[in-house]
């Protein structure tokens, strides 16, 4: 519940995992875990939740492959008829073997990309393995460290998602089951160029990771140059968290951005990441924004979902997300760039 102890950390949960839900008579409390079977009606799943009032995302079930209770949440596994495998932890879908590209493609590449030689790379959360996949594919990378406290997701993913768990078997990569923010406060100043954060949102467990001093403490263990991203939820329903991330917590950054990108089976379609860029004393005066990639993407890097256009389109914002951010987020309104002639 929310209520659970904020030590744990089932940090690869990316949406709110508890609230009421409603089917026919039944409802149930705020501080009660979603059962996922209970989601299921007459052949759907229905993920109805508090956060999103008023709508819900359904998918019809072929069959349910796996139903357990973890150490720290519900999960279960289920073959779609149209998206493919789908994981859902405590009620909420996580991804599917369709759209989980767009999300795993953005999180990774998009701080990937803004770096100039991203060696060492930490990941805190994203227990399916789909982030830790992508940061692999980047031949600079020495070391990916990747921590997730929920074993029974990195087990469940290599199961019933092997194209999505595969780097766990990549050799630079080193999976660690533990508390993401100990290991963090635990780590040496400067030790990584890039960190990700694929986190669950700012309640229960996860309320740490979206505080001033778990940015701070990142900020610390980033090496000059380097380059931070954290899912920070959908702009159509957490506007002011997303303010709050940009303009408070990423106040120790050069640069602090919010990022958009499009996952269909998410609420709204629509989730995004902030992504903020430690100053480096070596290049004083540049342009520290993430908005364009410092490096071209390899020929033979085998994506779906990101582009150097895509890329740099991430951070083009509606207006009302703009206006919320300002010019903190170097996403502010810009002069339009094509001029039509008055002749």
């Amino acid at each position: 519940s929310r209520l659970r102890m904020l030590r744990v950390l089932p940090s690869f949960v990316r949406r709110q995992r508890f609230g009421i839900r409603v089917r026919g008579s039944l409802a149930m409390a705020e501080d009660e875990p979603l059962n996922c079977a209970s989601l299921l009606q007459d052949g759907w799943f229905m993920e109805k939740n508090n956060q999103w009032p008023g709508q819900a995302t359904s998918l019809q079930v072929s069959k349910v492959l796996l139903h357990q209770r973890t150490k720290f949440q519900d999960l279960m596994v289920f073959e779609s008829t149209t998206w493919g495998n789908v994981l859902v932890l405590d009620g909420v879908i996580q991804l599917t073997e369709k759209d989980e590209c767009s999300y795993q493609e953005m999180m990774a590449h998009l701080p990937m990309f803004s770096h100039k030689n991203p060696k060492n790379v930490l990941i805190i959360g994203g227990g399916d393995g789909g982030v830790l996949r992508e940061v692999c594919r980047h031949e600079c990378v020495e070391s990916a460290t990747m921590v997730e406290i929920d074993v029974g997701v990195t087990e469940a993913s290599k199961q019933f998602f092997p194209k999505v768990a595969c780097g766990f078997q990549h050799p630079k990569a080193n999976l660690i089951i533990g508390d993401g923010v100990k290991f963090a406060s635990d780590a040496a100043d400067s030790s990584y160029d890039v960190i990700v954060v694929d986190s669950s949102d700012p309640v229960g467990p996860a309320e740490k990771l979206f505080s001033k001093e778990f940015y701070e403490n990142a900020h610390r263990i980033l090496r000059p140059g380097g380059v931070m991203c954290t899912q920070s939820e959908c702009s159509w329903l957490n506007a002011e968290l997303i303010q709050d991330i940009v303009k408070t917590f990423g106040a120790p950054f050069a640069s602090a951005e919010y990022a958009s990108m499009q996952v269909p089976t998410y609420p709204c379609g629509q989730i995004g990441a902030f992504l903020g860029r430690k100053a480096d004393p070596a290049t004083e005066g540049a342009d520290a924004s993430c908005r364009r990639p410092m490096r071209s993407v390899p020929s033979d890097m085998d994506l779906q979902y990101y582009t150097e256009d895509m890329h740099s389109a991430a951070f083009a914002l509606p207006r009302h997300v703009q206006e919320k951010l300002g010019g903190r987020s170097g996403n502010a309104p810009k002069a339009a760039r094509l001029q039509w002639s008055k002749e």
